[in-house]
């Protein structure tokens, strides 16, 4: 067993950078202070704040759009898909996302449904795309929303934001799409890319966990689901997390184009090496893929013992969405894209980070070579038409 660990799921979350944790240090010890406090305290927390909105907001080129801080992606999401909802029901009650959404947004949308909206899920084709002449044929007179993800959390698809965004536009529909897993890895721009909201979060980025945010363009109908003291412009009340913010800001700040280009080769070379095993196929596309993200199928083994067998050689991957990896249904961006339900199963994601080497990645395809002929001489699946 290899004793010095390989994490390749990133995806799920990653560590907190130092700079991280060295920015937040202050604001959980003597600057305290609440923002909502006119004491010098409370104008040194609100300083902070304003510095990391400002900061976070140059990553996207924001000029038209407030960013309001929530506690992750999920709440983002949620406050995007309802509070857009609710805000413009005289307008229409027609919501359009796809198939292969974070389960958020398509658990926000089941609720959706059942007070009475209407939702269309688009399909997508085998790389995970979505059809743009479906998107636009979809459109309705009563369409308020559309919310298309920008990075797939499971295949890593990056979707055509301008394109998508400029069909909203000229619709006079609002465009909402989930970046927490493209934000800082992927040119983003609110404006070129007609987006009226994003959801962006800081733990996928080095950044601590409970912490998130929802782009808004200014003059988008959108109703609070927090009811308090009226924080963060009246639509997510409640205290403020200083310390998370001022850390997710610096996180957003240390994130370089040679980490996104030290990723990408990382990431051609485990495609490489992987597809060279038999039976074997790469989920999504080739290219316009997320950096540092690959999803891989192999037939005849089923994919949590091929987790094990890797975490036993000191590989951390995963099946799929960490949010879901204990469910034992297909993942269902999976079978989305066409894959039957065994083969499914036989999935595993690997997401690098920007400390992985090419020295763990040749470990980590000697191990997987290893461990995908291991597991074909006992599966049950050997010989049966999959």
């Amino acid at each position: 067993m290899k004793t010095e660990r390989i994490y390749l799921d990133n995806a799920a979350t990653t560590r907190v950078d130092p700079e991280a944790i060295k920015a937040m240090s202050p604001y959980l010890g003597e600057r305290f202070g609440n923002t909502s406090s006119l004491h010098h305290f409370g104008r040194d927390a609100d300083r902070a704040l304003s510095k990391a909105r400002e900061s976070i907001a140059k990553k996207v080129k924001a000029r038209n759009h407030r960013l309001v801080f929530t506690s992750g992606g999920t709440e983002s999401n949620n406050l995007a898909l309802k509070g857009v909802a609710f805000a413009n029901r005289k307008r229409g009650k027609h919501i359009i996302t796809s198939s292969i959404e974070h389960e958020c947004v398509l658990n926000s949308c089941r609720w959706l449904e059942r007070q009475g909206f209407e939702v269309t899920y688009l399909p997508v084709d085998r790389e995970g795309f979505v059809d743009l002449n479906d998107l636009e044929g979809a459109i309705r007179k009563d369409t308020v929303l559309v919310s298309i993800i920008h990075a797939n959390n499971e295949i890593g698809t990056l979707q055509p934001l301008a394109e998508i965004g400029r069909i909203c536009s000229e619709h006079s529909v609002y465009f909402h799409t989930d970046a927490c897993q493209s934000f800082t890895k992927t040119d983003i721009g609110l404006e070129k890319q007609y987006i009226d909201l994003l959801t962006v979060n800081s733990h996928k980025i080095y950044g601590p966990k409970g912490v998130g945010g929802l782009f808004i363009r200014r003059g988008v109908e959108i109703e609070p689901l927090m009811h308090g003291g009226g924080h963060e412009f009246g639509l997510r009340s409640g205290t403020v997390n200083v310390p998370g913010i001022v850390g997710f800001a610096r996180a957003a700040e240390i994130i370089r184009e040679s980490h996104i280009k030290h990723m990408t080769r990382l990431r051609d070379m485990l495609i490489e090496g992987a597809l060279g095993i038999d039976d074997s196929w790469l989920n999504g596309p080739r290219s316009e893929r997320l950096c540092n993200l690959a999803n891989f199928s192999f037939r005849h083994i089923e994919g949590e013992s091929l987790l094990v067998h890797l975490d036993l050689k000191g590989i951390a991957a995963s099946t799929g969405s960490a949010c879901a990896s204990k469910s034992l249904e297909p993942s269902h961006v999976l079978t989305a894209i066409g894959l039957k339900p065994e083969e499914a199963q036989g999935s595993i994601r690997m997401s690098l980070g920007r400390d992985n080497t090419r020295e763990e990645m040749e470990y980590t395809l000697n191990a997987l070579r290893e461990s995908v002929e291991t597991l074909r001489k006992i599966s049950p699946f050997k010989g049966r038409s999959v």
